[in-house]
């Protein structure tokens, strides 16, 4: 089992190293060549900028009882038909029960934008959405163990 991360634009990094020194896993981040980041516990690798690149790499990484970490509706659909399970940095979890409506809510509000009308803007981060993560992908963790 291992962690991998959407890092593009996926808060929580902190959390996601802390659990997977705790729990000895090795912990990918992929983002784009557009980004920096540091680290002194997980494997960043950087994609071009290309469209879908990191989407594209995180999917074929991942393998059967891999975590990923991503907020992209469509990699999360990828990862659980290869058995993997999927968070969203907000500490929702992804499965089998839920993608489809979620697959098609982003359909409908990709069809709004398109249509000129506008639609909500995510809600800023809070300390909740980081106690939501941070247990979501503790019980993750605890799941495959």
């Amino acid at each position: 089992m291992r962690i991998i991360v959407d890092a593009d634009a996926c808060p929580g990094k902190h959390i996601i190293e802390e659990l997977g020194k705790e729990y000895g896993l090795e912990v990918i981040m992929y983002c784009d060549i557009n980004h920096v980041l540091f680290s002194d516990y997980s494997i960043i690798k950087y994609m071009d900028s290309g469209f879908q690149s990191v989407d594209m790499a995180v999917a074929n990484e991942a393998k059967e009882k891999d975590i990923v970490v991503t907020q992209d509706f469509g990699v999360a659909a990828m990862v659980l038909g290869k058995k993997a399970l999927a968070i969203s940095p907000k500490g929702y979890i992804y499965s089998n029960d839920n993608i489809d409506k979620l697959l098609f809510e982003r359909h409908i509000s990709a069809k709004v934008r398109r249509s000129g009308r506008k639609t909500p803007n995510p809600k800023k981060r809070s300390r909740e959405d980081d106690e939501r993560f941070y247990n979501n992908l503790l019980k993750l963790i605890k799941s495959c163990l």
